[in-house]
C-alpha cells in the first residue's frame, strides 16, 4: 500500500493500487491511457494468431527478424520490470508479452516447416514450448535476484504506468540502478525499432500484405500512441522539472513515438497493397510448381 503523506491531495485507491501520485485530472488521465494501452498490446497478437491460421502462409508474411527483434525488445522489459523492482502488475504484463512472442514464433516455425514438408514441425513446437515452460519457471529466480541490484536510494520505473520517485528538487543525476534500467531501456527501444525494418522490407519485396493481420499495427500504434501520451501527461514530481522528467523516460518516449511512425509506413504499405486479392502471389506459385511436376 502507498503512502499518501507525500502525496497530499492524492487519490487513495490510485496509491493502493498502483502506488502512484495521483493529484489531478491530468495524473488520473495518464493512469487510465497507461492501462488502456496495455490492453492494446496484450491483444495486439490475436489478430495475428487468427490469419496464421487462416492463411496458412505466415512464413511468407512476416519476417523472422521482426518477430526476433519483437521478442528480444518484450525480453529487456521483462529483465528491465525485475531490476527496477515494479509492480505485480508490469510484471506479469511482461511475462505475458515474452509468452505472445514465443507463440507466434511458433507459429512461424511451425508454418515454415509445415510449408516445406513438414518434417521438423513436431520438433520445432516442442522446443517452443520448453522455452515457454523455461521462461514462465525462471520469473520466481529473476526476482529473487534482482533485489540484490538495487540501489537502496531509488528504484528506476522502466515502460510502465509509473515513474521514480525524486525527492531533491530540480536535476537529479542518474543512480546506478538509473543507469541500468536506462541502459535495458534504450537497447529494448532500439530493438523495437529495428524489428519493424525486416518486415516493411519483406511486404514491399512481396509487393503484398497477404498474411499480415493490420489489426496487430492498428492495436501496437493505439498502444504506444496511449502510451507516449500517457507519459507526457504524467505530472513530474514535487521539485523536478519537466525536462527532468522528460529525460528519465526519454528510451520509452523515443521507442514507442519512433515505432508509432514506423507501423504509418506499414499502414501506407497495406494500403498501397490493398488491390492485391490475399494470397494470389502464393496460389499462383503453388499452380506452377504444380504444373512443371
Amino acid at each position: 500500500p502507498g503512502n499518501l503523506s507525500d502525496c497530499p491531495n492524492g487519490s487513495r485507491w490510485v496509491m493502493d493500487v498502483f502506488n502512484e501520485c495521483a493529484q489531478d485530472g491530468r495524473d488520473i488521465a495518464s493512469i487510465v491511457l497507461g492501462l488502456v494501452s496495455i490492453f492494446c498490446f496484450a491483444a495486439a497478437s490475436f489478430p495475428q494468431f487468427y490469419q496464421a491460421c487462416k492463411t496458412g502462409i505466415m512464413d511468407q508474411a512476416l519476417s523472422i527478424y521482426f518477430l526476433l527483434g519483437w521478442l528480444g525488445g518484450d525480453l529487456l522489459n521483462l529483465i528491465g520490470s525485475f531490476l527496477a523492482d515494479q509492480l505485480p502488475l508490469q510484471v506479469y504484463t511482461a511475462v505475458y508479452y515474452v509468452l505472445a512472442d514465443l507463440v507466434m514464433l511458433s507459429l512461424y516455425c511451425y508454418y515454415k516447416a509445415k510449408n516445406r514438408g513438414g518434417r521438423f514441425a513436431a520438433p520445432i513446437n516442442a522446443a517452443f514450448v520448453f522455452l515457454s515452460l523455461g521462461t514462465v519457471l525462471t520469473v520466481p529466480f529473476l526476482g529473487g535476484g534482482a533485489a540484490m541490484l538495487q540501489d537502496p536510494a531509488t528504484t528506476f520505473k522502466g515502460r510502465s504506468l509509473l515513474s521514480a520517485r525524486m525527492d531533491e528538487p530540480g536535476w537529479k543525476p542518474f543512480t546506478r540502478s538509473e543507469i541500468i534500467g536506462f541502459t535495458i531501456g534504450s537497447i529494448s527501444s532500439v530493438l523495437y525499432l529495428c524489428s519493424r525494418v525486416p518486415q516493411i522490407y519483406t511486404n514491399y519485396k512481396r509487393k503484398s500484405t497477404a498474411g499480415v493481420s493490420y489489426s496487430l499495427f492498428a492495436l501496437v500504434m493505439l498502444g504506444n500512441l496511449l502510451y507516449g501520451l500517457s507519459v507526457l501527461l504524467k505530472n513530474p514530481e514535487l521539485g523536478q522539472s519537466e525536462g527532468d522528467y522528460v529525460l528519465h523516460h526519454l528510451p520509452w518516449l523515443v521507442g514507442s513515438l519512433g515505432v508509432l511512425s514506423l507501423d504509418v509506413v506499414i499502414s501506407f504499405q497495406f494500403l498501397a497493397y490493398r488491390r492485391g486479392r490475399p494470397g494470389t502471389r502464393e496460389e499462383r506459385d503453388a499452380l506452377l510448381g504444380e504444373q512443371g511436376d
